[in-house]
């Protein structure tokens, strides 16, 4: 058996982000959606996933499907545990940032602790915030499942924007109304702002 001392660091040894990004011929950052259930953070994600894809840049898209039945699938809808399913995926996505990949992130995040929590571990210099900011009443029409319906009638507990808080971002690096812009222009939007920064 190895003797813990003869255990040593081998960060220095390590491929860093930068040469995996000259691999990869692109600068990797974190497109973090915020905003209430329904208010279209994935179907943005996935526009601008489809959009960077054509355009040959190598990408992830992290939300609550392929988070919350997988590694954060013990977790609650408590507050304690939504601050750490946010800790754990800035981590997870952190990861993906050291692999050069640019990771698009789709999660509620309804508080300024829990989002300050994903951009200290992410790195600000690495995070971009975008607040998909949609009326309460615009998602409630969309919302297919029913959840803003059960939540009201207490059904659901702790749902975000009825029996718990949104705290919305005081100072996002992108605002995209989906009231007022269609799929297209908010999808425009966010890849003016994107594509400069991810550019190698």
């Amino acid at each position: 058996m190895q003797n813990a001392g003869n255990i040593h660091p081998v960060f220095d040894r390590i491929i860093s982000k930068e040469q995996k990004e000259q691999l990869l011929k692109q600068r990797a950052k974190v497109l973090w959606f915020t905003g209430l259930s329904g208010s279209g953070k994935t179907t943005l994600g996935a526009a601008v996933e489809k959009e960077l894809f054509n355009r040959g840049f190598l990408t992830q898209i992290l939300d609550g499907d392929n988070i919350r039945s997988g590694i954060n699938k013990n977790l609650k809808f408590t507050e304690e545990d939504r601050v750490e399913n946010i800790r754990r995926i800035a981590e997870v996505t952190k990861l993906f940032l050291n692999c050069g990949v640019i990771t698009i992130n789709c999660f509620i995040s309804p508080t300024k602790e829990s989002r300050n929590i994903a951009k200290s571990i992410i790195g600000k210099e690495n995070y971009i915030e975008v607040y998909v900011n949609t009326p309460i009443d615009v998602c409630e029409k969309r919302d297919i499942k029913g959840l803003y319906a059960k939540a009201r009638n207490g059904e659901i507990k702790n749902f975000t924007g009825i029996t718990s808080p949104f705290e919305a971002p005081k100072n996002p690096d992108i605002i995209i109304n989906t009231d007022k812009l269609s799929p297209e222009e908010s999808t425009k939007k966010i890849l003016n702002f994107l594509l400069k920064k991810i550019t190698y």
